[in-house]
């Protein structure tokens, strides 16, 4: 299913396919951007740089780490001539991220967080670090952490969220604020939400398809993320014995005098085209960035699932003990016991309650049972309005991830055309180097 997207709202993608172009680093961050709502309106994001930093952690051990400064600048139209006006800056760590994430996760339940940039490499060919300290490695985590700033201050919901914006404005005295939310209080624990999967006895059919779907699609780009590592590392081996062929040529030209001259070119050809790999896949890894956001973004669909398979247990839990309320009144009202209960064999074991005891526990089963039909009743309320605020952002979710991914496999199929084409030029230029011999 796919949302209406006949909408007035202005739609920007961030994501070019013409990967020859000067501005291929803002390809990278292949984002859909809705500016119709968002704080994006009245802000410009950027992370701009990373800078590796040393100094002791919470423990007073010495460690190295990586900041991010992140600038901001009011969205405003320049007239001609004039400078922009100077960003605020603040630094901030990748666990500050991780913070941020946790928070809108746990305050936010109904919509899907956009995911983080991973922490350390995944599904890396051979060649690459797996050191989250590598410049490479570092600087596509940069592009990464500003997508996820886009993502959440493009999000009609999440772009309002104020400590959301103190977390771009206000370098101290952040953490204290998103710590007195008291959001830790409302983590629901694994066992608890597991627990709920298991139990609930009337499941939404359209959360039990999507989160089947998450699981299916997680599969997929994992084996995708895979096969993808494995090429690179036979395409980097291809590229370098080329490297070979300019030694040779090189080495051959030497004791020929005809054929010297174009020999000489055509290894100075293969040297050229066996180095240009290391680009090439540096380049290429940042089309898996945009794989792997997908991937994680999984996680955040099925965390929204298991929310609902919580929400609905509760719901079920509240009308199951309503219902045995209700019974026991019944019971207590006629004197028959339905069902074997502890308390009907001590009755008759010990004789009966007296008429004014019996009035007594009467009346407290029906305070109790009307506080358990309005508490049923806010159950209800809570569960349906989870699942119209979830779906609606769930249908966004889709029409986002529909045109991100085509954009992605558009711009990896540009990219693969291109590099195909670099090598047909490569091997035309020693053509030509060998009919002039």
């Amino acid at each position: 299913m796919m949302a209406d997207s006949g909408s007035n709202e202005a739609v920007a993608v961030i994501g070019n396919t013409d990967i020859t172009s000067t501005e291929s680093e803002n390809n990278l961050i292949n984002t859909m951007v809705e500016r119709g709502s968002s704080l994006l309106i009245k802000l410009e994001i950027s992370v701009s740089e990373a800078e590796k930093r040393t100094g002791k952690n919470t423990v007073n051990m010495q460690e190295t780490y990586t900041v991010y400064l992140i600038e901001t600048r009011p969205a405003e139209s320049v007239p001609e001539g004039s400078t922009p006006a100077a960003p605020d800056t603040l630094w901030r760590r990748y666990s500050e991220f991780e913070l941020l994430r946790t928070y809108l996760l746990v305050t936010y339940s109904y919509i899907i967080i956009p995911p983080l940039p991973e922490k350390r490499a995944e599904f890396v060919w051979h060649k690459l670090t797996a050191d989250n300290l590598d410049p490479d490695f570092v600087e596509r985590r940069r592009v990464g952490l500003e997508n996820f700033l886009l993502r959440v201050a493009s999000h009609p919901v999440l772009s309002n969220d104020k400590i959301f914006f103190l977390f771009l404005t206000e370098e101290k005295g952040w953490r204290e604020a998103v710590l007195e939310t008291g959001f830790q209080d409302k983590v629901d624990s694994r066992l608890k939400s597991l627990s709920a999967s298991f139990r609930v006895k009337n499941p939404d059919k359209r959360f039990t398809a999507l989160k089947q779907y998450s699981d299916e699609l997680n599969t997929v780009i994992t084996q995708l993320l895979r096969v993808r590592a494995r090429v690179a590392d036979r395409l980097y081996g291809v590229y370098k014995v080329h490297g070979n062929y300019g030694r040779v040529f090189s080495e051959w030209s030497a004791i020929e005098k005809e054929m010297g001259d174009g020999l000489q070119s055509a290894g100075h050809h293969m040297d050229t085209y066996a180095a240009s790999i290391d680009d090439i896949l540096e380049e290429e890894e940042h089309y898996a960035d945009q794989l792997k956001e997908y991937l994680y973004y999984t996680e955040a669909v099925r965390s929204v699932c298991r929310k609902h398979e919580l929400v609905q247990y509760e719901l079920e839990m509240e009308a199951l003990d309503l219902a045995h309320k209700k019974q026991q009144k019944e019971e207590l009202a006629t004197g028959t016991v339905r069902v074997f209960s502890l308390k009907g064999m001590t009755s008759k074991l010990f004789g009966h309650e007296s008429p004014e005891q019996r009035e007594s526990r009467l009346a407290a089963l029906e305070q109790s049972i009307q506080e358990g039909e309005q508490t049923l009743k806010e159950k209800n309320t809570e569960c349906q309005e989870f699942v119209r605020a979830a779906w609606e952002d769930i249908e966004r979710f889709k029409e986002q991830k529909d045109n991100d991914l085509r954009e992605a496999l558009i711009s990896y199929a540009i990219m693969q055309i291109s590099m195909c084409k670099k090598g047909i030029q490569v091997w035309s230029n020693a053509k030509e180097c060998f009919n002039k011999m």
